[in-house]
């Protein structure tokens, strides 16, 4: 069947259909100047023509001429789909899908078409934001540096006084800056033990696990009894000068103050005793040696009071009490003891002493010098079939807000920040275990982390942490040198050896970096009332539950020591 086009009149007299045929061509079957609208298949024709619609393209600049047409252009409406490939518009790309456009906030910010706005504005108020900044870290600066200086200013006003009072008899011969410690050096070769006294119980491991979650309440050992000998009380060492075996006579407890004295704050004295071609330092009955400084080396000044129980007193006597409690529980007491050559020297037969062994160890510093120090150590454990040796030390807590961390809080989490801080408020205290670590070559020092049960309680203590270091890895760790301490002992003890026989004093200085020198009588410090006790009815007597037995025996061994003394002298 052939397609019909239809017949198409000519109008001869002007432009459109002619009048006569309009019948023809309403009769026709094919719409005129109607324009086909694309439809799918499977959509019905909704409408022709739509006037009712404005111009889609009006305002365009490339609209369509004829104007009248724009009512049978159905391109941009939804009800006529447009004429795809069989409707592969359905399908879209996971990655090709535009981002949908927020529907809040600028608008020109997401629009990348777009021209930005002027940078200008929002450099200025960058460079508004820079200044403020610099300003505020600077106000903090100054804050902070006036807060260091009137803290500084705070613990020298405390005026810490000298460990012993200075006699107008006294001599003083020298004085040395601590500045000069700092570029001193000596390699001290290794040292060899002449004998070992005493005995060691064994460390139980179990408080290698102890957290602040499952903490154990620190015990008392009332009838353990600990010494404090000084050298020249010391028969072993006595026994060893008679001998000529050394020059110079010393213990671990005064050689770590010597090696660690740069960092000291506090003061502290040393009495030197040249006899003959020998030298012996020793310290005095009631001497500070015998405490543990706290928060020695802090900015955040302590109470001045010495009856309040955060004074640098009342913690350095709570301290040693720790120390020693500490040393006693982490071990296990189930009468298995390493025995060494000869028994504890200061104890007597039947007295129940606490775990400590004597190491009586001799360094060469020259040819004809020797230096024989006693050096202790706390425990023993068994390691691949070897003896190990460690000290035991605790550090104490007593209040949060002194040292800004509070233990409980951060052991778990931040152990290395609480070791920090320690680091930074009691250095000198550190660097002495440390170097009493050294001497007495143990294996490893174990450092517990105790804590008072209150604040304001100071006789309850519980263990919350016990940490282990290797002496020497804990030495690089905070900076301490072992041949600048070699270096502060060899450079003091030739310069004592060059004074004339008789007696003297180091003292350090309690307000300035530096020691002392002082030549003293030969009778100083031997006045004193553990000598000469006044009446027993005209004596002070404490409270009895304020007496501990360890320290009455310790009086009581004391006395006796004098006495054996002034026999033998």
């Amino acid at each position: 069947m052939a397609f019909e086009v239809g017949a198409v009149p000519f109008n001869p007299d002007g432009w459109g259909p002619p009048d006569a045929t309009t019948a023809t061509t309403k009769s026709s079957s094919l719409p005129l100047n109607v324009p086909f609208a694309p439809f799918s298949r499977a959509e019905k024709l909704g409408r022709i023509a739509d006037w009712t619609r404005n111009n889609p393209n009006a305002g365009r600049p490339n609209a369509g001429k004829n104007a009248s047409d724009s009512v049978f252009d159905f391109t941009a409406d939804d009800s006529f789909p447009s004429s795809g490939g069989g409707g592969d518009e359905d399908f879209r790309l996971v990655d090709g899908k535009l981002p949908t456009r927020p529907k809040f906030g600028p608008k020109w910010r997401f629009n990348q078409h777009r021209p930005q706005l002027p940078q200008r504005r929002d450099e200025e108020v960058e460079a508004k934001k820079r200044e403020a900044e610099k300003e505020r870290a600077r106000r903090d600066r100054l804050y902070n540096l006036n807060r260091s200086n009137q803290n500084q200013q705070r613990r020298e006003a405390a005026a810490f006084k000298s460990s012993v009072d200075i006699q107008p008899e006294w001599n003083m011969l020298d004085q040395i800056p601590f500045s000069t410690f700092s570029k001193l050096s000596f390699a001290a070769p290794e040292p060899e033990d002449l004998l070992l006294c005493g005995g060691l119980e064994f460390y139980d491991r179990t408080y290698d696990r102890v957290t602040p979650k499952n903490e154990r309440r620190l015990e008392r050992f009332k009838n353990r009894n600990f010494f404090k000998v000084t050298t020249t009380d010391d028969p072993v060492i006595r026994r060893l000068a008679n001998e000529d075996k050394a020059t110079v006579f010393a213990t671990d407890t005064i050689l770590a103050t010597l090696m660690c004295a740069p960092r000291s704050v506090y003061s502290w004295d040393i009495v030197v005793q040249r006899v003959g071609n020998k030298l012996f330092f020793d310290k005095r009955d009631g001497s500070q040696l015998d405490l543990l400084a706290v928060h020695e080396t802090s900015q955040e000044p302590l109470p001045e009071a010495k009856d309040d129980i955060n004074s640098a007193y009342s913690l350095s006597v709570e301290a040693a009490y720790i120390n020693q409690n500490f040393s006693q529980q982490v071990l296990v007491r189930d009468g298995n003891k390493v025995a060494f050559d000869e028994p504890n020297p200061f104890a007597s037969e039947g007295e129940e002493v606490a775990s400590v062994g004597y190491r009586y160890r001799r360094w060469k510093l020259d040819n004809e010098m020797y230096l024989v120090a006693r050096c202790e150590v706390q425990s023993v454990a068994e390691v691949n079939n070897q003896r190990s040796f460690m000290t035991l030390n605790a550090l104490n807590e007593f209040d949060p807000k002194y040292s800004g961390l509070d233990w409980r809080q951060k052991l778990e989490t931040q152990r290395g920040a609480v070791l920090a801080t320690e680091l930074k408020n009691n250095a000198n205290k550190l660097a002495k275990w440390t170097a009493q670590a050294l001497l007495g070559s143990a294996d490893m020092m174990k450092l517990g982390y105790v804590s008072r049960v209150h604040p304001r309680d100071h006789f309850n203590h519980v263990i919350l942490a016990v940490v282990g270091y290797k002496p020497r890895d804990f030495a690089a760790q905070i900076n301490l040198n072992t041949s600048n301490m070699w270096g502060i002992v060899k450079s003091i003890v030739d310069l004592c050896m060059k004074l004339n026989e008789g007696k003297y004093v180091l003292v350090k200085d309690p307000s300035k970096p530096q020691v002392r020198i002082y030549e003293v009588p030969g009778d100083a410090f031997e006045n004193d009332y553990v000598e000469e006790p006044l009446p027993e009815d005209e004596q002070v007597q404490p409270p009895a539950e304020a007496v501990e037995n360890g320290e009455a025996n310790g009086i009581v061994d004391d006395l006796e020591d004098k006495k054996i003394e002034a026999t033998v002298a």
